[in-house]
């Protein structure tokens, strides 16, 4: 992947002009949109704007700045704000979940605080929103309820003794859902895949009558706002891919395919980490979905796409591997078939879903948000799949028989 060429800022190789162009597209273009303390908005000049992004910059060489063992120097605690039993206490006389056992901090997510919260009825997760306000909530919150409603493994968010299913805890929303069983699979096989792919489709057809409409928040208005930020970053080939990228996307958004595909509530967002297992390798049990935060109305398709490249890969190279892709595929088209204007709109699909995670990747990368401590994702993954996906053929969606 091509970086811009550096100068030295501080005995360190920075290039100003690649702060400038960052500088200025993300003072107008997003400086409504970042918020809370070390993110762009904090600042109060341009200065100290100037001296975050060279430190970004600066703090990393370019030849090594996607090098895995300083992507695992960042910290990865996810936990950031505190919760005492005290406090536990007191949210839990809101709901009717029994008493107060014990609670546990998770060390995963990247804006949320996460806890075990276990009581004398059940096991749960209580979330604190770090970043998402109360007032954006309710599509995610009521999604898995609908959803858990229509027996889809969801977590299900708890019902206050007041009928909301929202909480505020030290001035933050926060919500207590069911804990499911299992946990994530690393390297899953066409058994998992199959049941992913079954349960998608599950998932898409019982959130047809859902009531709430909220469009994917990091669908191609937010590639079309971020690509002019992180392209300062970039060069040669990489620029040029990521360019072209989006000018096709752009246009297969007019064709009259796209506005004819299949779409509803979608997780956006279903990597192998965010479905869990149970059983055993050879007879795996699916023990549900997790972390609808990124959830939004978008093409099922979109969806489908995420999946498969994250699923159904090498992971060295991105290249599909058409035994998994194939299990995926065909355990999901036979809950609900892949429409005509689907087959035809695949590969472009798969170009886009890749498309979206490398913009993201390269945007937490060079300007994290404000609540992620996690480390960053290497972006160069999606690079690598994006062009695996430009260059060579891509194995067609199964039809009916």
């Amino acid at each position: 992947m091509a970086r811009a060429p550096v100068g030295n800022v501080g005995g360190v190789g920075v290039n100003e002009s690649v702060i400038d162009s960052a500088l200025n597209i993300a003072t107008k273009k997003l400086g409504e949109l970042i918020r809370g303390n070390g993110s762009i908005a904090h600042f109060s000049c341009q200065s100290q704007m100037r001296a975050r992004l060279s430190e970004r910059l600066g703090k990393i060489t370019p030849t090594m700045r996607f090098n895995p063992l300083i992507l695992a120097s960042f910290p990865k605690m996810a936990v950031f704000t505190p919760v005492s039993e005290s406090d536990a206490h007191n949210l839990l006389s809101q709901y009717s979940l029994g008493e107060f056992l014990s609670l546990k901090g998770i060390a995963a997510g990247i804006e949320n605080s996460n806890y075990f919260l276990r009581t004398t009825s059940a096991e749960y997760v209580l979330t604190i929103f770090e970043v998402l306000k109360a007032e954006q909530l309710p599509f995610y919150i009521e999604l898995m309820h609908h959803l858990a409603e229509r027996n889809i493994p969801v977590p299900k968010p708890q019902t206050r003794q007041d009928g909301s299913r929202i909480a505020s805890l030290h001035n933050k929303p926060a919500a207590i859902v069911s804990k499911l069983p299992g946990s994530y699979v690393v390297s899953p096989t066409a058994a998992h895949c199959a049941l992913t792919g079954a349960t998608l489709a599950q998932a898409h057809l019982a959130a047809v009558d859902f009531p709430i409409h909220q469009k994917n928040l990091r669908g191609l208005a937010w590639w079309q706002e971020t690509v002019p930020v992180v392209l300062p970053f970039l060069t040669g080939p990489a620029r040029d891919l990521l360019t072209t990228s989006l000018a096709e996307q752009v246009t297969r958004a007019q064709s009259l395919d796209w506005k004819a595909l299949p779409q509803g509530p979608s997780h956006c967002d279903l990597f192998r980490d965010n479905v869990l297992f149970a059983g055993t390798t050879d007879s795996p049990v699916l023990g549900g979905f997790i972390d609808f935060y990124f959830a939004g109305v978008d093409a099922w398709l979109f969806d489908v796409a995420v999946c498969i490249n994250d699923w159904c890969i090498e992971h060295t190279t991105g290249r599909i591997i058409p035994e998994l892709a194939s299990a995926w595929l065909q355990a999901y088209s036979r809950v609900r078939p892949f429409s005509d204007q689907e087959h035809r709109l695949w590969p472009s699909m798969l170009r886009a879903a890749a498309l979206r995670f490398w913009i993201s990747r390269l945007y937490d990368f060079y300007l994290p948000r404000p609540a992620q401590t996690l480390k960053p994702h290497d972006p160069t993954h999606f690079e690598r799949i994006l062009s695996q996906r430009t260059l060579h053929p891509i194995q067609a969606l199964p039809k009916e028989s």
